[in-house]
């Protein structure tokens, strides 16, 4: 396989393993193996580095990879796009003082919609602000540094959603099921499709072949290919 791309479009690809801690950094691990499958090299031509943003990318002789890690409990998820800058982030989803944490942490429309939504899922309202928040700072290539909670962000949700004030910028959350929240924030203006891959043996379900809601940006959300797994680490 020679190309980071799904039917010759412009495609996000995450993978979700286990995060076992210790060494070697499982993260390091999962991004070394998914590129190497991915792209059909040796994981020894893989080379985890930085670009002039601060922001993680994979090099691959002559191909270069923009790459984004986040971990949670017993988590670690990787995504990788060949096309332009990419964030990612995942959370579990644990009882949470959500609304205090929100009119602390966010805008006041966040806190106000969130107050609004049903009891039973405002904790999940929160966790997809906050992992979108961590997504869309990382493809920014700034975190949350300079107000990155303040940043107003869509209604959460799938598919893709324009982020107020950063025209090029979308966020959305691909279901992953489970326990699990997961925030995927792509800097683009064409089309982007998403392909998410669970680690064979992860206690996270995940989509097979299930088909997304299309927009402008249309996605696909896809599982267990049999040509393609994960790696990756803390860059």
């Amino acid at each position: 396989m020679g190309q980071l791309t799904v039917s010759g479009r412009d495609t996000v690809y995450v993978w979700v393993g286990r995060d076992t801690g210790g060494q070697p950094d499982p993260a390091a691990v999962l991004v070394r193996r998914a590129v190497a499958l991915l792209l059909g090299r040796a994981q020894t031509a893989v080379v985890l580095a930085h670009d002039r943003y601060g922001r993680p990318v994979v090099r691959v002789d002559e191909v270069e990879l923009a790459v984004s890690v986040s971990r949670t409990a017993g988590i670690v998820v990787v995504a990788a796009r060949r096309a332009g800058a990419v964030g990612v982030d995942v959370e579990r989803i644990r009882p949470l003082p959500a609304l205090a944490l929100a009119r602390r942490w966010f805008p006041p429309a966040e806190s106000a919609w969130l107050a609004g939504r049903p009891e039973a899922g405002r904790v999940v309202n929160f966790l997809r602000l906050w992992t979108a928040k961590e997504a869309v700072g990382k493809a920014l290539g700034r975190g949350l540094r300079g107000g990155g909670l303040r940043r107003q962000m869509p209604s959460p949700g799938w598919p893709w959603r324009p982020v107020p004030g950063a025209e090029a910028v979308r966020v959305g959350h691909p279901p992953l099921g489970g326990d699990v929240v997961l925030a995927v924030a792509v800097q683009a203006t064409e089309q982007v499709e998403v392909a998410v891959v669970r680690w064979p043996g992860h206690d996270v379900a995940a989509e097979r072949s299930a088909s997304v809601e299309r927009t402008s940006l249309p996605v696909v959300v896809r599982g267990s290919w049999s040509s393609r797994r994960s790696t990756r680490g803390r860059l």
